[in-house]
């Protein structure tokens, strides 16, 4: 693909830095600036996220889900075979995109209700040549996949319990729920439903913002630890 040439030249290098920050390497800048510019062009048209300035799509975007990425490494076996992840509520496919770029062999499935939105993720699959990753267009609850996945994600979707409500059917037996947060949710940790349980809270720091950022570990109580 050529559309990275579209975009402020600056934002590579701001999006090379922030890769560099967080341990991943610089060439991946290229994949994941042509999956920005694919995301700038259909947000013109069917409002696929909030965010519209590029600039702020960077950090915003792309480097806050790649933050989450050293706690997907336990599910890619040397880069050419992983588990299975799915990202629920995905929207125009974040985290599960740029995860799927910088680690590949992981299996994505970005589950998302909205048909402009899945219909985005469709052709940024194809045109990305994204090969592990596949889009499900159906509501979480509904999508009749129950213990296929090592781990489910979710981005600024719903609560913990909520998540776990929709979603913990999708996990295997001793599958985690990777939630990104901001603050660290105290309460929604609390009202975890029975048979669910904390087992980390990691601080994350996303290169370019100022704000609190969290992934949140929960699996079953009888699962073994993801520490």
């Amino acid at each position: 693909m050529n559309t990275v040439n579209a975009l402020d030249p600056a934002l590579r290098r701001s999006l090379e830095a922030g890769l560099v920050t967080l341990a991943l390497d610089p060439a991946l800048a290229a994949p994941l600036l042509d999956y920005l510019a694919l995301l700038v062009r259909w947000n013109q048209t069917y409002n696929l996220t909030a965010v519209r300035d590029p600039r702020e799509m960077v950090n915003k975007h792309l480097l806050d889900s790649l933050a989450m990425h050293p706690f997907i490494d336990k599910f890619v076996v040397d880069g050419i075979a992983g588990g299975a992840l799915a990202d629920l509520g995905t929207g125009p496919g974040l985290p599960g995109i740029p995860l799927a770029i910088v680690k590949p062999g992981l299996r994505v499935t970005l589950v998302e209700s909205n048909g402009k939105k899945a219909r985005f993720l469709r052709e940024a699959v194809r045109q990305l040549g994204l090969k592990d990753v596949r889009v499900a267009e159906s509501r979480i609850e509904a999508l009749d996949e129950p213990g296929v996945y090592d781990a489910i994600t979710a981005r600024a979707l719903a609560t913990l319990p909520l998540i776990v409500e929709l979603g913990g059917h999708l996990l295997k037996p001793d599958g985690h729920l990777l939630a990104m947060k901001g603050v660290a949710p105290t309460d929604e940790i609390a009202a975890l439903p029975p048979g669910w349980t904390l087992q980390a809270a990691h601080p994350l720091t996303v290169p370019g913002l100022d704000a609190e950022r969290h992934l949140i570990v929960v699996g079953r109580t009888d699962a073994q630890s993801a520490r």
